[in-house]
């Protein structure tokens, strides 16, 4: 386990993704898949939970994952650390956006209802790339910081696009998600600053959503960057192949040692 941040929250170094629990339309991934059912899907959880990870990373953007996550984790929520977020919508095969405070408050309602608990333990802005008009005008981590008050989340931030974003919601919020992998590693300043600032930081697309496979070790590859820098958190990575997922945390211990 390791701190994420100054939330006194402690995370496992790898986190599970699950969109690919609950959509398989418009996602950036090399190859299709189907959409595992709640046996298969139980049995991975339980696989990720015997592996050590207890951080597990969702969205009302990632179809319905919210749902059978409610179902699945119900009897072992106090197990896990739910990440989910805020401002992306996903219908009718498209997103849209809303960053009001008030679809935020509604969001987490909503959220807590569908993974049928009484707190979130990371809730992240699912931003459109527009990351600054987030942070300095739309008033949405506002909402946010009245919802950790209130103790219906734990913990807030941004899941951004930009270095300039990333770099601002380190000063402002709790955790930033960022993009760092062997194709994308200017964001690594935002690593820095997260460090700095004692904030905790999450990886998002570790792995470039499966797009280096040209690489002879793509896994480890990836994995000796990500952990290589004293700033990250925990990367976040979606599977839903057994092995797949033994050998991602077989790579993160060869790097971290845990």
């Amino acid at each position: 386990m390791r701190p994420l941040g100054s939330t006194g929250l402690q995370v496992s170094a790898l986190g599970l993704g699950t969109v690919k629990l609950g959509r398989d339309q418009g996602v950036k991934y090399p190859q299709g898949f189907s959409i595992p059912d709640d046996r298969a899907a139980a049995a991975l959880l339980d696989q990720a939970r015997d592996l050590g990870i207890n951080l597990i990373d969702t969205a009302p953007a990632y179809g319905n994952s919210e749902q059978r996550l409610g179902k699945l984790l119900r009897s072992q929520r106090q197990h896990w650390l739910i990440c989910s977020k805020v401002g992306e919508e996903f219908e009718d095969g498209k997103s849209y956006f809303d960053f009001s405070p008030e679809h935020a408050r509604r969001s987490v309602e909503r959220s807590l209802q569908r993974l049928q608990t009484e707190v979130i333990d990371i809730v992240l802005v699912h931003s459109d790339g527009e990351d600054m008009e987030i942070i300095e005008r739309l008033g949405t981590l506002q909402a946010l910081a009245e919802l950790k008050s209130a103790g219906l989340i734990r913990s807030y931030g941004i899941s951004t696009k930009t270095v300039e974003g990333g770099k601002a919601a380190a000063h402002v919020a709790d955790v930033v998600m960022l993009t760092y992998n062997l194709a994308h590693q200017e964001e690594s300043v935002v690593l820095d600053t997260c460090r700095e600032l004692g904030k905790g930081a999450l990886i998002k697309k570790a792995l470039a959503s499966g797009h280096l496979a040209q690489m002879k070790d793509p896994v480890q590859a990836s994995m000796d960057l990500v952990f290589a820098h004293p700033g990250t958190s925990a990367a976040i990575v979606g599977t839903i192949t057994p092995a797949h997922l033994a050998a991602n945390v077989a790579a993160v211990r060869r790097v971290t040692g845990e």
